[in-house]
């Protein structure tokens, strides 16, 4: 990648720790291909920067293994003879013999492959720190890693590390705008409506939107990332999930089977996997969530604008549910080279398809929502898909977004990813949805509709939308 784009938030957060005048200790965690490394290089670049990285799990790794190639990278990067540490502890000690007064920056880079087969990692870690790093002023060490779970129940959660933690960042993929100029930035002259074929897909991995062909239009490009034979992602899941489940992969695998079709509450799940009621489930879904593949969406009663116990969840990763979806049921055909339905855009319900990973990439980008609906984000109540339940006295609903403000109103979001104009038909729907929503008295009703397609004159026209929103027209200056 020959361009850095977004994180300014990040690389604020980071370079302030400067202004604090001490040794500071930062954990960022996120999805593998997020950019953690890129960012860090990138906070890096005008200081010392030394950056050691684990070996990925494989057969035959030992934890003397990961000590030699940690010393090699060391010894590498300063040019210093080779040497060997048979613990950790002198593995630090010797780090710290080579950091000296000026602003350095220490990456370790996938922490959990680094120390997970030593008992003693992270206590000579925190000793070391304790004893020795905390009196460099100048320095910035960061341990990073895509496998969130082991971060959190290691680093975050562990009480050696309470207090220590100067800065924790959770970094999520690229914006909706900041993926469109990325693509913008490689060149690709797509309409918006292929690039959002594209983000659909790739959900603002910045990994897999360098691997965009500008030569290529977006089903060519579509078809070489997951459907080629020779695709670089067409392992990708494998390789993620891997790293992350590959003890009690089974069940997590079958909970993400669950969510394909859509949202389900956690009792749903449990149910469907003939689960016995227990902490169980409940552990499986928090490591989804911090793992990134689900997000966890609380319902809310209207009437106190108060969370509510039940919480609905959703794979909301656009790679993973499409893989799951669309990709792994035709792997065998995919790796004869035998599926060539996507190489010219012709996979069965394509409006379809792109409909629900359209909304997954919505639902990731909330400020950009509220911008495009030009709602003061202090306003809002309460956001997030929205399930009312059928009873005797009303009906069942589903909305794909509903928003709560303080303004006593409810605005009914629809996402619709279609290439050809929406017709009047789309009000009826929406006036049964809205008709279907139970609200408490004196509350409005303000429907919302986002499209890619275009309007007919008679929705244009309509007074019935609050909001009727052309996400080519917003996309198509984004930097």
């Amino acid at each position: 990648m020959k361009f850095f784009i977004g994180r300014k938030e990040e690389l604020y957060r980071l370079n302030r720790l400067k202004r604090l005048k001490k040794a500071s200790l930062v954990v960022i965690k996120g999805r593998r291909r997020t950019g953690k490394s890129t960012l860090v290089k990138e906070f890096a670049k005008e200081k010392r920067f030394i950056s050691l990285s684990g070996n990925p799990p494989a057969e035959g790794t030992t934890e003397q293994k990961q000590r030699d190639e940690f010393a090699d990278q060391l010894c590498v990067q300063l040019g210093l003879p080779r040497v060997t540490f048979s613990t950790w502890s002198d593995a630090f000690r010797f780090l710290n013999l080579q950091i000296k007064e000026e602003e350095t920056v220490v990456l370790f880079d996938e922490i959990s492959w680094m120390g997970d087969l030593d008992p003693s990692f992270l206590s000579s870690l925190k000793t070391w720190w304790d004893q020795h790093a905390i009196e460099k002023s100048q320095l910035v060490l960061i341990l990073c890693g895509s496998i969130s779970i082991w971060i959190e129940e290691n680093i975050l959660n562990n009480t050696g590390f309470v207090g220590r933690i100067t800065l924790v960042i959770h970094l999520k993929p690229l914006s909706l705008p900041e993926s469109v100029y990325f693509l913008r930035q490689k060149g690709c002259k797509y309409s918006i409506y292929e690039i959002l074929k594209i983000l659909s897909i790739t959900g603002g991995i910045p990994w897999y939107l360098d691997l965009i062909d500008p030569e290529e239009n977006a089903d060519e490009n579509i078809y070489e990332l997951c459907f080629s034979p020779v695709s670089q992602l067409i392992h990708e899941y494998k390789t993620i999930f891997h790293d992350l489940f590959h003890t009690k992969g089974e069940s997590y695998q079958k909970i993400l089977n669950i969510l394909i079709d859509g949202m389900r509450t956690q009792e749903e799940i449990r149910e469907l996997l003939a689960f016995k009621k227990g902490g169980t489930i409940s552990n499986y879904l928090t490591h989804l969530v911090h793992a990134g593949f689900l997000s966890e969406h609380y319902q809310w009663r209207l009437k106190a604008g108060s969370i509510g116990k039940q919480k609905l969840y959703r794979l909301s990763d656009c790679f993973i549910r499409f893989h799951l979806k669309y990709v792994e049921p035709y792997r065998d055909l995919i790796e004869q080279g035998l599926y060539k339905k996507a190489a010219a855009g012709k996979l069965p319900g394509w409006d379809t398809i792109m409909g629900f990973q359209l909304e997954s990439l919505l639902l990731t980008n909330r400020e950009f929502l509220f911008n495009a609906l030009r709602i003061d984000p202090e306003l809002v109540v309460c956001d997030n898909p929205f399930l009312q339940k059928p009873t005797g006295r009303k009906k069942g609903c589903q909305i794909d977004y509903l928003i709560q403000t303080k303004l006593n109103s409810v605005i009914i979001c629809e996402f619709k990813f279609r290439k050809n104009e929406l017709t009047s038909s789309i009000i009826k729907e929406m006036e049964e949805k809205c008709k279907a929503l139970s609200i408490p008295k004196g509350f409005g009703k303000a429907p919302a509709l986002f499209h890619i397609g275009g309007v007919s004159p008679k929705v244009e026209e309509s007074p019935f939308f609050y909001r009727i929103i052309d996400l080519r027209d917003l996309l198509a200056e984004a930097h």
